[in-house]
């Protein structure tokens, strides 16, 4: 039991594993983001700086006694937001005010991120799973990160495939496996975050295809 709380407690002390389970996180870090911030935050954007710190920060001060990680790391991510957003306050009198129109497009994109959130959660209803599943579910290692996106580029590239998975619900693992040279055992542990990659790459997710840019990066080589 508790097996997130106790991988947080060894990233900790291994910066490798810090890493890993950093990156097995972005889901869960994007959703903190989103929701303090109550827009769309890209990996350009200051805010996405700050919240990648601060779940670091929570990961080094855990304290495995006083409960849940999850909830411990999105306070954090919260108290450092609401601090940025309010030294931005403090000093705004000295910043340019965005014109109208920019205004209207960055209102236009959060909007949107919304709106995919909504329509993908719809999606992963119909698997058995929700969006907030993928931050428990995504791979932790750079090798299976890897390892999953091979499959997941696979899977893109053939419509057959991916009818039948939305038919039946399923990933074609034996298929996948055989073409892939992926292990079974790997597939089938990250079978919700292969569904959910799949769904928002091969669907009209602008917004959330960003956070799976590395898919497909590795064919391009």
């Amino acid at each position: 039991m508790r097996e997130l709380d106790q991988m947080a407690v060894i990233a900790a002390k291994d910066s490798q594993k810090l890493n890993e389970f950093i990156a097995q996180h972005e889901f869960f870090i994007l959703k903190s983001a989103f929701k303090t911030a109550k827009h769309y935050v890209s990996k350009n954007d200051d805010e996405w700086s700050i919240v990648l710190v601060a779940f670091s920060e929570a990961i080094k001060k855990y304290d495995y006694e006083r409960g849940s990680f999850i909830s411990f790391a999105e306070l954090l991510i919260h108290r450092s937001l609401v601090d940025y957003y309010r030294v931005q306050g403090r000093y705004s009198a000295e910043i340019q005010v965005d014109s109208l129109e920019d205004n209207a497009v960055i209102e236009k994109n959060d909007n949107n991120l919304k709106l995919e959130i909504e329509a993908i959660s719809q999606v992963f209803q119909s698997y058995g799973f929700s969006f907030m599943d993928l931050a428990e579910c995504s791979p932790k290692a750079k090798k299976t990160k890897a390892a999953c996106g091979k499959v997941v580029s696979y899977l893109l590239n053939k419509p057959v495939l991916i009818t039948e998975m939305r038919n039946s619900k399923q990933l074609p693992i034996k298929i996948m496996e055989k073409k892939t040279g992926v292990p079974r055992k790997i597939i089938e542990r990250h079978r919700k975050f292969m569904i959910a990659a799949a769904e928002i790459l091969h669907g009209d997710y602008p917004y959330l295809s960003e956070y799976l840019s590395y898919i497909g990066e590795e064919d391009e080589r």
